[in-house]
């Protein structure tokens, strides 16, 4: 599935939820606290969490919470941008774009 299709995707799913009747500052909420569940399941498969009132995870069931924290970012952001009417691909190009040009650098196969 390409980026557009995965956004318009998690779009459609979103407002059939009633998830995108959010407005940008609710999502930027919703956003910080994915990046604060990604940053438990990061610390779980480093360093653990030492909790009396959890059971131990598998390696494998660490890593697919950490896969699904990530997943749950990318829908914010993904629905964040479709807010204003941008595409990921944009964002993805835009990002390229000024790394390339803050560092002088365009990688095609390595550095130059």
């Amino acid at each position: 599935m390409k980026e557009t299709e995965i956004q318009q995707w998690i779009q459609d799913f979103y407002k059939q939820r009633g998830w995108s009747d959010y407005g940008p500052f609710e999502r930027i909420a919703f956003l910080t606290e994915e990046v604060g569940e990604t940053a438990r399941a990061v610390r779980a498969m480093e360093i653990g969490r030492d909790r009396p009132d959890e059971d131990p995870q598998s390696a494998e069931g660490l890593k697919q919470d950490f896969i699904e924290e990530l997943g749950d970012i990318m829908g914010n952001v993904f629905i964040l941008a479709s807010l204003y009417d941008v595409s990921i691909a944009e964002v993805l190009e835009a990002h390229k774009n000024k790394l390339s040009k803050r560092y002088n650098e365009s990688i095609a196969g390595g550095q130059s």
